[in-house]
Parts: C-alpha cells; structure tokens; sequence
C-alpha cells in the first residue's frame, strides 16, 4: 500500500523522504517518522495498545511508535478495502548504556504504575487456560493439515506433535500447581509487557501492536527462552537475571511461573502458528523446524538445570522440578 498516498489524503502530512527504521518503510516530515500497520484485530486491542503506548511516551519512552488521528479525527483509516493505523514516532537515536535486565526492570516498573488492567489484551492470570485452548487448537489443525496436505513438513509435525503434547500438559499441570503459591510480592502484579520480549527495549523504535498486559514474567522467560536457544555462553542467563533482580527482585511464585513458562514450547508454536497464518512453502517450514527441534536437546539440557545455573534453592524453597529434563 503507498503510504505516502494515505498520509496526505487522510492526515495532510507531506512527507520528505523515505527510510528504513528498524527494518519497516517509513516516511519522515521534521522530527517525526510515520509507519502504518493494517488494523486486522479488533478495534478494542488496538485502542487498548494505544492507551499503554501514550502512557510509556509520557513516561519518557519516546522511541515508542503511538497512533496519531487522520483529518477526521478517527483512528482507523480505509484504504482498498482494508483498515491502516498510522503510527507516528520521534526521529532521534536511543542512548541506553544500561544492563539489559536493568532496563527491562526500569520497563516493567513504570508499567506497574499503569493504574487500568487493559481487558482485551491481558493474559494475566490467564496462563493456564490460555495454553489448554492453544494446545487443543493446534493439536485438531496439525492432524487436520496432515490428513488434507500430505508433505514432508506435514509428516514431521505429526511426528513430533505426541512430544509437544507432553511437554504443554507437564506445563499446564506446573503452572495449575503454582497458581496455588502464594509466596508472591508487589512485583507480582500485572504491568505493560511485549507479545515476546526478544531485546525491544534497546531497539530503535518500540511498536505499539507489540504491547500487551500481564506478570512480569512473561518478558523474562522470553528473553532467556531466546538465550537457552541462540547463547553459547550460559552465563548471559545469568547476567540478565541477576541485573534484573538488582532492581525487582522475583518471589518464589515469579520462578514458578518463569519455570513454567519456560516450559510450555512457544518456540515450537509460533513458527507452527505461522505456517497456519501465512503462505510460506512446506519446505521453507520444513527446513525452519528442523533447524529449531535440533536446538531442542540443547534447551532442555539447559532447563533441566535452569534453577541451579540461578542459583536457587529448590529443596529449602519447596520449588518442584521436573526430573525427566
């Protein structure tokens, strides 16, 4: 879509060149750079993004891409038939010298603060029986697939589909049991967080449909998740935990739920999710699987001793483990 098109017809903005900022097209006028996302989800999860995003903006995330009204005072914009949001962000370079564990810590903080829990886009609380509906939907697609699309790809899935099963179940089972915990603290409660949190923080823009709500520790197992994936060297585990922990510290429900979350294979899912989304040849999903379920043995090797590598108790503390890792 020309989205130098739409910003003049519907926001009067002429813009002056085109860039690329972190990896998507933009346009610049003065000191601001617009971007537009296509409003596919329901109005209300964008609106609730868009009230976090002016609140972090306000809060001195200034790198945060928020959504700006067109000529007529609306958000959503048509254009051939589809809805566009334009997002407007400030042109300046981020300077942050701080730890990334400190500077998720500050994050979450200033989103704790927030003092509205958003409905449509909160997962607090919500763990549980949002990985029972994933599980039952990709378990029904997965054999659905299979039976109609018979490829290589298609194979490998219902292969390793009884593996994903088990393993979802000993985390639905474990975050079940550590709901009933109630070792919890003030940094339990919900804040502003990232659908997965892979580094954003630091990166040059912010976007807004990235927004969501829930317990801290969503963005934590996201970003070790990554690490126990990609890292050779454990101890950048190590590292972020405890320059998080410098500032907020975690409570015993915060490992369980961490644990848990590192459990339940949402790196398995969403690249299955994005097969089901997208037009993407079996061979290319064939080949990006692969490539992830041999990370698998390694990742599990690294849960198994996740506690001891954070140098936590789990005999004095009461935390069960999982013995088969």
């Amino acid at each position: 879509m020309p989205l130098r098109e739409l910003l003049t017809t519907h926001y009067a903005i002429q813009t002056e060149e085109k860039l690329m900022l972190d990896g998507k097209e933009g346009y610049r006028q003065g000191e601001y750079v617009y971007f537009t996302i296509s409003a596919d989800n329901k109005e209300i999860i964008y609106m609730e993004q868009a009230a976090l995003a002016y609140y972090l903006v306000e809060n001195g995330y200034h790198h945060l891409a928020i959504p700006v009204p067109n000529v007529h005072g609306e958000w959503f914009s048509p254009y051939q038939e589809k809805k566009y949001i334009v997002l407007q962000v400030q042109y300046t370079q981020q300077e942050n010298d701080l730890p990334n564990g400190e500077v998720l810590a500050n994050f979450h903080h200033i989103g704790a603060a927030y003092s509205y829990e958003p409905q449509a886009i909160s997962s607090y609380g919500g763990w549980k029986q949002l990985w029972i509906d994933k599980l039952t939907v990709f378990e029904t697609k997965i054999e659905q697939d299979a039976m109609e699309h018979s490829s290589n790809y298609s194979r490998l899935l219902m292969d390793v589909l009884p593996y994903i099963i088990g393993i979802s179940e000993n985390a639905i089972q474990y975050i079940g049991e550590s709901e009933k915990d109630y070792r919890f603290h003030d940094a339990d409660q919900g804040t502003i967080a990232f659908r997965r949190y892979t580094g954003n923080l630091v990166n040059p823009v912010l976007w807004m449909n990235d927004l969501v709500y829930d317990h801290p520790t969503r963005d934590l197992a996201e970003y070790i998740r990554q690490l126990m994936l990609e890292s050779k060297d454990e101890q950048d585990i190590v590292t972020f935990l405890n320059d998080y922990q410098s500032i907020r510290p975690l409570s015993v429900f915060s490992w369980r739920l961490l644990y848990a979350r590192l459990i339940f294979p949402i790196h398995l899912f969403d690249p299955i999710s994005k097969g089901f989304l997208q037009q993407i040849p079996a061979e290319q999903l064939h080949e990006e699987m692969t490539a992830l379920l041999d990370k698998q043995a390694i990742y599990e090797e690294r849960l198994s001793h996740f506690f001891q590598m954070a140098n936590i108790e789990t005999d004095s503390l009461h935390i069960p483990v999982l013995h088969w890792l």
